[in-house]
């Protein structure tokens, strides 16, 4: 096989793997010791808030526990940090210019374009941790990824973003510190 043959392939594999993944990014009070936060409770008001199904906000909160339970943290009524989600999504559409040429030649549509549109929806999930006894903002996480919409899919998803995002916590540590 020609190498030309081959980079069309090589782009749809980039262009597939792409739109699985979760862009992270974490923001975090560099003046905090993130080694003082041992337990965590859920912010309702702002859980609340978040614009999503209740069985999305489900899934969501059932993944942030099993990540920091997984990192030594336990759940408990009087905690050192308040965890809150927030969400959004857009849609995205994109539109692709395929043009008449491959097996054969034809002089009547050669170089004429066939339009092809595709949707996807891009989420975004930011994940905040509040230090409880002074009520502010210690570290934000934000995961913005391309959603599905297959229900059996779904749980995976949202670990996915969640765990992805939870990679960043605690701020400063390096994988061989964990």
């Amino acid at each position: 096989m020609k190498p030309i043959r081959l980079l069309p392939l090589m782009i749809l594999a980039l262009v597939a793997g792409s739109c699985a993944s979760v862009r992270v990014a974490a923001d975090y009070d560099r003046q905090v010791n993130f080694a003082q936060y041992r337990t965590f409770a859920f912010f309702k008001p702002g859980i609340d808030k978040a614009e999503i199904s209740d069985l999305d906000k489900k899934r969501i909160l059932r993944a942030i526990e099993a990540g920091l339970t997984a990192k030594g943290l336990t759940k408990s009524d009087n905690p050192d940090m308040l965890v809150s989600i927030f969400t959004t999504e857009k849609e995205r559409v994109d539109v692709y210019n395929n043009y008449g040429w491959g097996w054969g030649w034809n002089p009547y549509w050669w170089g004429m374009a066939y339009p092809n549109v595709s949707t996807s929806t891009e989420g975004s999930l930011f994940i905040d941790f509040i230090d409880a006894g002074r009520n502010e903002l210690v570290w934000q996480g934000k995961g913005t990824g391309y959603l599905t919409s297959r229900m059996d899919k779904k749980d995976e998803r949202i670990r996915e973003f969640v765990n992805s995002i939870l990679e960043k916590y605690p701020p400063g540590m390096d994988v061989t510190q964990r």
